[in-house]
């Protein structure tokens, strides 16, 4: 008796061994795949990458899918709005679904959208584990909205509206930081967190270091990237450049599309002494231009996670970044002058004032950015950590 529960037992490791070991098929649901312009699409796609160079298989489900693709749901004034933001929503079709699960062992949904949560629904009818990702912050949402951002409890409301339609089924939700984690716990969401930053691709890389008899650049570039939008506030980084010491050397980069691209043009315009330059740069170009740049500022007021930050400080780039309770970007400051009060216009022209006149600090503290990066953000460590919580998700899915 003994040596046959001893050989069930033994049967039982080696399965659970050989489920540890053996790759994945995944499916991951993204409203817009192809659009590389959007910071969702571009992680989902790095992600992807990385899975099926890890060994895995992955197959990607919406606008823009190679294998998967969806329809494009034209939602009025909605989608026009989300358009200006390289985001585009999925059109559900139950065929689509059933066709990309077909065999999969887990089902990833990116946004809680109609698109995801009918993903949702046709995988647990097909008795395939659901897992997803908070990757839209209601705070951003309501930055887009216009008036409805002032009506109080509306960014309470959309918590509970994106728990009601997604979340609240979902025992294994990804978070890309802490903040975010803890903002859910806040509102009430149950599930399991991940927290795993969404990490950088190796194409961003750090330059070469300068020789330290060159002459400073002029001019001074300093970029900033991410979409035109308000909780962006790109403005105040306008307002801190023309009010520098410094201003009629600095050079203004703001790589990005959105819908306060021609406001935030005439007003670089009107205020700085050199052009800026103001507009969309293909994520595929984005490493050579921020090696080409002096240093990163991020002025964002609400924020996830700021993957931009990270493929900066990968590439050497000391960043600068506002302090603000709905960003997690001021995570990544390892110094305090590299960071500001959010909003602070003129203190945010010292700090910019500091880094130019300290060239030998600005050199030294970018080798240490790009090398605690290369340590703790690589998209490598943070798929095999997703990895981990699908294995998890599958182990304990109908108990």
């Amino acid at each position: 008796m003994r040596e046959q529960e001893n050989a069930e037992e033994f049967g039982k490791t080696s399965i659970v061994e050989e489920d540890i070991d053996r790759p994945l098929t995944i499916a991951l649901v993204v409203d817009t795949v192809g659009n590389q312009g959007n910071g969702t699409s571009n992680s989902a796609l790095q992600w992807a990458a990385e899975l099926e160079r890890q060994g895995h298989h992955v197959r990607l489900v919406g606008v823009g899918a190679p294998d998967y693709p969806a329809r494009v749901n034209r939602v009025p004034l909605v989608s026009w709005v989300a358009a200006k933001q390289q985001m585009q929503f999925a059109e559900p079709s139950d065929t689509l679904f059933r066709t990309a699960f077909q065999g999969v062992d887990v089902v990833h949904i990116y946004m809680p959208f109609k698109f995801g949560r009918r993903a949702a629904k046709i995988a647990r009818q097909m008795h395939i584990p659901v897992t997803a990702g908070f990757h839209l912050q209601p705070e951003n949402v309501l930055y887009s909205a216009g008036p409805l951002r002032y009506i109080p409890g509306m960014e309470k409301f959309l918590y509970w509206l994106f728990r009601q339609w997604l979340y609240k089924r979902v025992d294994h939700i990804h978070t890309p930081t802490e903040m975010t984690a803890s903002l859910l716990r806040e509102h009430g969401y149950k599930g399991t967190m991940h927290v795993i930053s969404n990490g950088y691709s190796p194409r961003f890389t750090a330059r070469k270091p300068l020789d330290s008899d060159a002459p400073a650049h002029v001019p001074f570039r300093v970029v900033a990237s991410g979409r035109l939008a308000h909780e962006k506030d790109q403005i105040t980084l306008i307002k801190a450049i023309s009010m520098s010491r410094h201003a009629s050397d600095i050079q203004l980069v703001i790589a990005g599309t959105g819908p306060l691209k021609r406001y935030l043009t005439f007003r670089a315009n009107r205020r700085l002494k050199r052009k800026a330059d103001i507009g969309f740069h293909r994520n595929a170009d984005m490493p050579a231009l921020l090696r080409s740049c002096d240093l990163f500022v991020h002025c964002s007021i609400a924020d996830i996670e700021s993957v931009s930050v990270i493929e900066a400080m990968a590439c050497g780039l000391v960043p600068v970044i506002a302090a603000s309770e709905l960003s997690a970007a001021s995570q990544f400051a390892l110094t305090d002058a590299s960071l500001f009060p959010v909003r602070d216009a003129a203190m945010l022209a010292r700090r910019i004032d500091w880094w130019i006149d300290h060239p030998d600090e600005l050199a030294r503290w970018g080798e240490i950015y790009a090398e605690h990066t290369r340590e703790h953000y690589s998209v490598e460590a943070s798929v095999h950590r997703f990895v981990d919580m699908e294995r998890e998700a599958i182990a304990t899915a109908g108990r």
